[in-house]
């Protein structure tokens, strides 16, 4: 009995030592799954093209955007919302695709030209043998006089985002802004002040773009078109809350089971672990900063 137990200690040993390096290299279990709770919309219902046609082919139930020398390509809903759950499911290219971003995000720059709102999710291209970066973003009222004023939150995913679709989201409603990776948060920005927080209705886009001069390590790496077509497939889209024109007794989303909002501890222990082991930069701990210009960070 002895010998036998004795013969089992490598097999158990390898079992533990496989648990924690699942449990070290993946969030946790968030407990709550905010995006079985939205059904898909149709492309065609929801959405339509912004710019880049002939760069934007529907293949399979899945959107593909593609950006070469020519052009690049996005979409635009056909409704703006004052709040809600906006997501897609999105596959990205393998390889050199330093200097593009593809993105998904919320926007009322039309309307409100060089004094929109914006909340961003955009996957910064990268170089050969480097993971993508996913970056979030908020601006309030930005400018256009370049002082357009960015509280971006980076982050190094858990998992290759080219193997695959993987779902990302934006619940905004008035009181928080939370992105969501697979149903998991990975940032929340709740609303300390009217001045620090976008109010105004904003539409929900998509797009693949040329952005040489920043996306890629401060834009050390450009794009290379040798490489082209650099390419993106969007599909399982969600889009559902308050339109523009909805009653004033429209109840906004939440990202858990609080009908008032907010986050339950095991989601909060889930965005704890994406902030500890995956976040790469975060605006309010930069201290080339002017944070007199971002009062969230300090209030």
């Amino acid at each position: 009995m002895g010998s036998y137990l004795i013969s089992l200690l490598p097999v158990v040993l390898m079992l533990v030592l496989l648990g924690s390096s699942v449990d070290a290299y993946w969030p946790p279990s968030p407990g709550y799954w905010p995006s079985s709770k939205v059904g898909p919309v149709s492309f065609y219902k929801g959405f339509r093209n912004l710019w880049g046609p002939q760069h934007q082919r529907m293949d399979q139930n899945a959107l593909n955007l593609w950006l070469d020398r020519a052009s690049g390509s996005g979409f635009k809903s056909v409704k703006p919302f004052r709040s809600g759950y906006f997501g897609a499911s999105i596959k990205l290219q393998p390889g050199y695709t330093a200097g593009v971003i593809t993105s998904l995000y919320l926007s009322n720059n039309e309307a409100h030209p060089g004094f929109h709102d914006e909340v961003d999710i955009e996957f910064l291209g990268t170089t050969f043998g480097k993971p993508y970066t996913l970056q979030t973003n908020v601006y309030i009222s930005g400018s256009g006089d370049g002082k357009i004023i960015g509280r971006e939150m980076k982050y190094r995913l858990w998992f290759d985002p080219t193997s695959g679709f993987h779902h990302y989201a934006i619940l905004w409603n008035p009181k928080e802004i939370i992105f969501l990776v697979d149903d998991i948060p990975i940032r929340r920005y709740p609303k300390k002040s009217a001045a620090t927080f976008p109010l105004r209705p904003m539409w929900l886009y998509g797009s693949i773009w040329d952005a040489s001069s920043w996306a890629t390590e401060d834009g050390k790496y450009k794009a290379d078109y040798k490489y082209q077509p650099f390419t993106a497939k969007y599909t399982n889209f969600k889009a559902i809350g308050c339109t523009a024109y909805s009653s004033a007794w429209c109840h906004p989303v939440s990202a858990s089971p609080y009908r008032s909002g907010g986050l339950t501890r095991k989601q909060y222990q889930a965005m704890r672990w994406v902030q500890t082991h995956s976040m790469v930069y975060d605006y309010c701990k930069d201290y080339k900063r002017d944070h007199s210009l971002t009062p969230e960070c300090w209030r």
